[in-house]
């Protein structure tokens, strides 16, 4: 299932928010507008007629009304009647076809059709012998209508604030993350070029002013200075070390030559010093692994590139190794599958370095009847090699450490003189040339070794 960012997240949780909130406000916003339309309609109306009054009087022994009890004011319409109902002055809108009877002070709702009246009956004692009723009329689906439009008008504007409360909420979420984007980004730049000297590097203003996020950016660019320092301590003292263990190792080497050479040594003897001198080459070779991966580290091993034909250096490789497992008494053969003319920028030494470390692995590995193949093409300016033999094979659980420095599988991996530091050794050789070296093995049934790198220096 697809995990969205929490940038997204946090945008939609603020969006629905302020909608659910937008919503619920309107709905109660509208539904007490709603009748107070209607209730102030209906103060329109009785005071309208409550204020006619003043335009009706007695003249000449009959009632009269002014020219203004005609207007139509606040779409009020008033009327007139004798108190046999008899229409004397007034107005009646249209569509208002019914005569319901006077009711003195009651505000009543009548429904003709699709249209509701509001209809308000007041009695006036124009003289001590003449009293009328004033009737007025004001229509309730007009009053409706007008806030209906306010309501479609309120809708249309909804999708409007919706967009823009998530154009402001994605804004502010940006902004308040990209703290948390910097430090990603530090991260990730980190883990592709190993450079602990990297830091997150926030205006330092801005961690004064309480912010969390800026703190924690602030703590790491803390925690990364104190592991680069710890970093540098321990690859000066591995190269210390090894700078210093050369030189004992060196000696044990020349006075185990010296001492084979003396002829008055028993079998027994000659047998503890090569012994001797097996693990002292052993160690040196550890030694010169340790010195170069320490190098390599502190970026003092440049690559020297020039162009050269990896098939044939391939080839050359493949049978020194042929020659050297025949030495050793296996019975091991190498098979080639190399395309011919295969030109690249590569550093000599490092790439011989790496395919034989690769050869020799699955020579080891594969026992004395070992049948290896080493395969070398191009394709699209891509430089792909592989070693694959049929030897004891990785578990699923040890292929991911293989290339950890000092990882050994398990025990028959550590002996023969195998420190852990040839595939480490191989991972940065590719790498270094701007490619990748990858491995795929079953138990039982071999291993196979895959590094690509572009034949053109990047």
């Amino acid at each position: 299932m697809k995990r969205f960012s929490l940038k997204l997240k946090l945008t939609l949780l603020y969006t629905v928010f302020m909608l659910l909130v937008t919503c619920a406000a309107l709905a109660i916003l509208f539904s007490l507008s709603s009748r107070e339309i209607l209730e102030a309609a209906q103060a329109k109306l009785e005071s309208r007629v409550q204020e006619s009054v003043e335009d009706v009087r007695i003249r000449g022994g009959e009632v009269q009304v002014d020219n203004d009890f005609y207007s139509v004011t606040q779409n009020v319409y008033l009327s007139l009647y004798n108190e046999e109902m008899y229409l004397l002055f007034g107005k009646i809108p249209i569509g208002f076809n019914s005569q319901p009877d006077i009711s003195d002070g009651e505000m009543r709702t009548i429904t003709e059709g699709n249209v509701s009246w509001y209809v308000y009956d007041m009695s006036f004692r124009v003289s001590d012998t003449h009293t009328v009723y004033i009737r007025g009329i004001t229509s309730a689906t007009d009053a409706e209508e007008s806030f209906s439009v306010t309501l479609r008008f309120a809708l249309i504007l909804l999708p409007a604030l919706v967009v823009m409360t998530a154009f402001i909420g994605y804004r502010l979420t940006r902004r308040t993350l990209l703290p948390v984007k910097r430090i990603t980004s530090t991260v990730q730049e980190i883990r592709a070029d190993a450079d602990l000297s990297r830091r997150i590097g926030l205006p330092e203003h801005s961690g004064k002013s309480g912010d969390e996020i800026y703190g924690l950016a602030e703590t790491f660019d803390q925690m990364l200075s104190e592991l680069e320092e710890v970093f540098n301590r321990e690859k000066q003292f591995t190269s210390d070390v090894s700078h210093e263990l050369r030189t004992p190792v060196s000696v044990i080497l020349a006075q185990c030559g010296a001492s084979l050479s003396d002829k008055s040594l028993t079998e027994e003897q000659r047998e503890q010093i090569l012994l001797i001198r097996k693990k002292a080459e052993e160690m040196s070779a550890m030694i010169s692994q340790l010195l170069f991966l320490s190098r390599a580290d502190q970026g003092r091993q440049p690559l020297q590139r020039e162009r050269i034909n990896l098939s044939e250096l391939t080839c050359m490789i493949a049978e020194e190794q042929q020659f050297l497992a025949e030495d050793k008494g296996s019975s091991a053969k190498l098979h080639c599958s190399i395309d011919p003319d295969i030109y690249a920028d590569v550093d000599e030494t490092l790439y011989i370095r790496m395919v034989s470390n690769l050869i020799s692995n699955a020579v080891y590995y594969g026992g004395k009847d070992a049948e290896i193949c080493v395969g070398l093409h191009c394709a699209d300016g891509i430089v792909t090699g592989s070693v694959k033999d049929n030897g004891i094979g990785i578990s699923e659980e040890d292929l991911p450490h293989i290339w950890e420095r000092f990882y050994r599988a398990d025990n028959s991996r550590s002996e023969g003189g195998r420190s852990g530091l040839g595939l480490p050794m191989v991972k940065w050789i590719a790498e270094a040339h701007g490619g990748t070296v990858t491995a795929d093995s079953r138990i039982g049934e071999g291993s196979t070794f895959i590094f690509e790198f572009p034949a053109e220096a990047r």
